[in-house]
């Protein structure tokens, strides 16, 4: 649906070289940061706590994600849509795999991330967020 806006919390992981955490969904082709849309009730970063351990199996406290800000952009396999992005800095500690809807995860540095398919939010926002490792 043209013009539609869409809220959602998103993690940006970066791993110990620089690395960024990035899923792509069952039957799509652009990869974007792990997250989704809120249910009734939750405040950002508990739709994103809930939705980490729901995607890829990461369980994190909703009080141990570092807020980032929120973000518009357009999103990624929403035609028209808009993208309203609360984003987290989150730290993986264990294991994570595809799940739930999620077909592929991968960490891509910022250059692999320039030759995929990769939605505006990362482009056009997450890039300048990610810290190199000194």
């Amino acid at each position: 649906m043209s013009g539609e806006t869409i809220r959602v919390s998103a993690a940006l992981v970066v791993d110990d070289i620089g690395r960024v955490l990035v899923v792509r969904k069952r039957g799509t082709t652009v990869y974007m940061q792990p997250g989704g849309k809120p249910e009734a009730g939750e405040t950002a970063a508990e739709t994103l706590s809930r939705e980490l351990r729901e995607a890829i199996g990461a369980s994190i406290p909703p009080e141990e994600l570092v807020p980032l800000g929120q973000f518009t952009a357009p999103a990624a396999n929403e035609a028209g849509a808009t993208l309203i992005a609360d984003v987290f800095r989150a730290t993986l500690t264990g294991p994570i795999a595809a799940a739930a809807e999620i077909d592929d995860v991968r960490w891509l540095s910022p250059a692999e991330l320039a030759t995929l398919p990769v939605a505006p939010l990362i482009t056009q926002h997450m890039l300048a967020l990610i810290e190199t490792p000194a």
